[in-house]
């Protein structure tokens, strides 16, 4: 009998690791498809280590299964050559690896781990990335202060410090948002400029009309 009642504890306990790590796993959102797409300028000084000898990065998505996220990372070498390696998102562990990609609608006080050590989300700022004004997260540990963009979660802005080097990776283009003009996204931009000329066209032909 002291057996039976024994296992009652552990069932619980188990029972209750599920539950919590179902409503863990329904608070993580994933801000990104398959075909989204980052690229990145990449600068260097210093002795940098062999494996982060790169002038240029892509990250695209390849596919999405629930809180995973399965990715391609193109590296461009300071030779030229360029490599492709796979790598997958386990979002709801926490565990993201480089830190190229965090879960969307990060706040101030998420906290997520990674090859550098825990990361713990500073705040909320604004900042122009890859041509637009973007909502961004930021963090740092000991040797990062990591910018991503808020709404995908994708790496936007990266700096990087030791004694022997420093590495600035910085957004240049993607596909997931347009490039603004004075604040507003080339087909809003474009619009406003047709209205603009057809209302100016229409001005001057009243104008016309009126003196004659």
């Amino acid at each position: 009998m002291k057996a039976k009642f024994a296992v009652y504890p552990i069932c619980l306990a188990a029972l209750l690791s599920l539950i919590f790590s179902a409503v863990a796993s329904a608070d993580v959102l994933v801000g990104v498809k398959p075909g989204d797409w980052v690229t990145y300028n990449v600068q260097i000084t210093g002795e940098v280590p062999e494996q982060h000898d790169v002038t240029w990065c892509k990250i695209e998505v390849i596919e999405v299964e629930g809180n995973h996220v399965y990715v391609d990372i193109t590296y461009r070498h300071f030779d030229g050559r360029e490599e492709t390696k796979s790598s997958t998102l386990k979002f709801e562990t926490g565990h993201v690896g480089e830190a190229f990609m965090i879960p969307a609608n990060s706040d101030k006080g998420d906290t997520f781990s990674s090859y550098e050590g825990p990361i713990i989300i500073g705040g909320v700022e604004k900042a122009s990335c890859a041509g637009a004004i973007r909502s961004v997260v930021y963090a740092s540990t000991s040797v990062t202060v990591f910018h991503w963009d808020r709404s995908t979660g994708f790496l936007v802005e990266a700096n990087s410090s030791s004694s022997e080097y420093t590495m600035f990776t910085k957004a240049e283009k993607t596909n997931m948002w347009q490039p603004q003009i004075f604040g507003l996204d080339q087909t809003a931009f474009v619009a406003l400029v047709l209205v603009i000329v057809t209302v100016s066209v229409l001005a001057v032909f009243l104008i016309r009309k009126l003196k004659k």
